[in-house]
Parts: C-alpha cells; sequence; structure tokens
C-alpha cells in the first residue's frame, strides 16, 4: 500500500500489525481502535485522521503528517515520530513513553493526562500545547520551543530542559524536582 490514495479509509478495530503505508494519501482515515503496531507510516498525510484508542507501539511516523489528528488514548510507546507534524492534534490520555519525537511540531496540541516518560523531544515545537497534568519524568526536552505552554500539574521529575525556550509558559503546581534548567528560557514563565 505505499504510497496508496486511501483517503476516508475506514478501519475501525482492524488488526494491521506491521502494515506499509508509507507515503500514502490517508486524509481523514478511521483507525479508531486498530492495531497498527510496528506499521510503516512514514511521510504518510494522516491529517485529520482518527487512531483514538489505537495500538500504534513501535510504529514509524517519521515525517509524517498528522495536523488535527485524533490520536487521543492511543498506545505510541518506543514510537518514531522524528520530524512529525502533530499541529492542533489531540493526544490526550495518549502513551508516549519512550517514544521519539524529536524535532517534532506539536503546536497548540492537546496532551493533556499524556505518559511521556523517558520521552525524547529535543528541539521539538510544543509551543501553545497543553501538557497540563502531563507525565514527563525523565523526559529530555532540551532545546524545544515550548512557548506558552501549559504544563500545569505536570510531573517532570529528573527531566532535562537544557537551553529550551519556556516563555511565558504555565508550570503551576508542576512537580520540578531534579528537573535540569540549564540555559532554559523562563521569562515570564509561571512557576509552582
Amino acid at each position: 500500500f505505499e504510497g496508496s490514495d486511501l483517503q476516508g479509509l475506514s478501519l475501525y478495530r482492524a488488526e494491521l500489525e506491521n502494515i506499509v503505508l508509507k507515503q500514502a494519501n490517508l486524509i481523514g482515515a478511521n483507525f479508531s481502535g486498530s492495531n497498527l503496531a510496528g506499521a510503516d507510516l512514514r511521510q504518510a498525510n494522516l491529517v485529520g485522521a482518527n487512531f483514538s484508542g489505537a495500538n500504534l507501539r513501535s510504529v514509524d511516523l517519521r515525517g509524517a503528517t498528522l495536523i488535527g489528528a485524533n490520536l487521543g488514548g492511543a498506545k505510541l510507546s518506543k514510537a518514531n515520530l522524528i520530524g512529525i507534524i502533530l499541529n492542533g492534534a489531540n493526544l490526550s490520555g495518549a502513551n508516549l513513553d519512550e517514544t521519539n519525537l524529536s524535532h517534532a511540531s506539536l503546536s497548540g496540541a492537546n496532551l493533556a493526562g499524556a505518559v511521556m516518560s523517558k520521552a525524547q523531544l529535543q528541539s521539538a515545537d510544543i509551543s501553545g500545547a497543553n501538557l497540563s497534568h502531563t507525565s514527563l519524568i525523565e523526559a529530555d526536552l532540551s532545546h524545544a520551543n515550548a512557548q506558552r505552554a501549559n504544563l500545569a500539574e505536570s510531573n517532570l521529575v529528573d527531566a532535562i530542559l537544557q537551553h529550551a525556550i519556556l516563555t511565558n509558559s504555565n508550570m503551576k503546581g508542576a512537580n520540578l524536582q531534579s528537573t535540569d534548567f540549564t540555559d532554559a528560557d523562563l521569562s515570564g514563565a509561571s512557576l509552582p
């Protein structure tokens, strides 16, 4: 299915483990509740796609576009999301443990209540994103753009935010124990 035009396709609760949909056009596709563990979705166009509750463990979504997509409650642990575009996407309650989101764009995304322990967010854009009540234990957000991000009540224990831009971000009630803010820009940030 590499490079296929599957726009609007509905695969609700489908078993698609290890499927290759590289560079496919899947605008508005419905994968809610589906098992796509280990799938190859590199550079796929998934604008507005629905992955709510889907199993995306170890999926490869490098360079994919998921603007406005719904990944609420999805399981994305150990996924490769380098350079992914998730602007305005819903990832509330998603599991992103040990996921690589380096150089990803999550501007304005909703990650409220997500589990992102040991996630790699180096040089990611999370400006204006909602990360309230999110677990970012041991996550690496070095060089990330977190301007105006909502990190209220989040758990950032042992997180790395070296050189991160946190201007005007909200960290009220966040657990910042042993968090590394070396050379981070915290101007205008609301701290606990």
